[in-house]
């Protein structure tokens, strides 16, 4: 039916590693090695990179499209300027691709609508986050991703995990 669904997995957590030490309990920052009974057909190739660890029912909503309260920056970071207008952020524009990142997380956004220093923001993968959360706003500059602007997110369209 083209709807984005979000199934959990539930297991229990057996250990956890942080190189070799073997930790009781774990902290933000740094990579951790997590120990479960989850099936490992679903763990190969990486194809968990990027999901959400949570204990139940504590982890933010998972959010589709966005509408965040913008600032963009004067002048473009990193690009070389021949004229005034290459240097300059331009206004975001409705239909534009951006990259949005939030926390670790880095997807695709198609801005919906824009207003004074407001935006909504179609997600190209659904987020696990918050409302309040602080996002990156970049553009596609010559081939690059380039830092634009930032955010923080007001509200959005939350899809629940089935």
């Amino acid at each position: 039916d083209g709807k984005v669904r979000c199934t959990p997995i539930f297991s229990t957590i057996l250990s956890l590693y942080a190189e070799e030490n073997e930790l009781q309990y774990a902290v933000p920052g740094g990579l951790i090695g997590v120990g479960t009974r989850i099936d490992p057909t679903l763990t190969r190739a990486d194809r968990l990179v990027g999901q959400v660890l949570g204990e139940v029912g504590k982890l933010p909503d998972i959010f589709t499209e966005l509408e965040i309260n913008f600032f963009l920056l004067r002048r473009l970071l990193g690009v070389k300027t021949e004229g005034e207008k290459q240097g300059k952020v331009q206004k975001l524009a409705k239909g534009e691709i951006l990259m949005v990142n939030i926390g670790s997380t880095s997807t695709g956004g198609r801005i919906l609508a824009v207003k004074a220093d407001l935006a909504k923001v179609q997600l190209t993968s659904p987020v696990c986050t918050s409302v309040g959360e602080k996002i990156a706003l970049s553009r596609r500059v010559e081939k690059h991703w380039r830092l634009i602007g930032w955010g923080q997110i007001k509200r959005g369209i939350n899809i629940a995990a089935s």
